[in-house]
C-alpha cells in the first residue's frame, strides 16, 4: 500500500466519506485508487491530482508528500475545521434518522431530499466555522 493511499484514507476519514464515496463525488474511476493500494502504482496522475487538491481543500504539494501540513483552504478552514464539521453533520443526521420519518409535503423523505438537506446543513456549519473564526480571531 502507497504513502499516497494512506493519506487519502485519512483526508477521506477527516471529510467522513471512504473511499469509494469520495472517488464517485471526485469523478475519478474506483480502479485508480484500487491500483495505488495494491502498489501497481505509487502515485496518482496529475490528471487526477488536481481533482483531488479540489475535493480535499489542500495543494497538490500536500498530496504528493511535499508538505507536512495542509494550508488553509481559500475560505479560511483547515482540515481539522473540516473534520470536526464533518462529525458534527454526521451526529445531525443521525439525529434526523433516529427521529423518525421526515415528511416533505406529506410524503416520507426521498433519498435525493435528505442529500439536499444534508449539503444545506454542511453549508451552515461551514458559514458558522468561519463566522466563529472571525470573531475568535483564529
Amino acid at each position: 500500500m502507497s504513502d499516497m493511499y494512506n493519506l487519502l484514507e485519512q483526508l477521506c476519514h477527516g471529510k467522513g466519506v471512504n473511499i469509494t464515496q469520495m472517488s464517485r463525488e471526485a469523478k475519478i474511476p474506483r480502479s485508480v485508487f484500487s491500483e495505488l493500494k495494491a502498489g501497481r502504482t505509487k502515485c496518482l496522475s496529475n490528471k487526477y491530482l488536481p481533482l483531488l487538491a479540489e475535493y480535499f481543500g489542500v495543494s497538490v504539494d500536500y498530496l504528493l508528500g511535499n508538505e507536512k501540513e495542509p494550508a488553509t483552504d481559500s475560505d479560511g478552514l483547515t482540515e481539522a475545521d473540516r473534520r470536526d464539521i464533518a462529525i458534527e453533520l454526521e451526529q445531525l443526521m443521525a439525529e434526523i434518522e433516529q427521529s423518525g420519518d421526515l415528511m416533505f409535503d406529506g410524503d416520507p423523505a426521498t433519498p435525493e431530499a435528505m442529500e439536499s438537506l444534508r449539503n444545506a446543513m454542511e453549508m451552515g456549519l461551514i458559514y458558522a466555522k468561519k463566522i466563529n473564526k472571525e470573531k475568535l480571531g483564529k
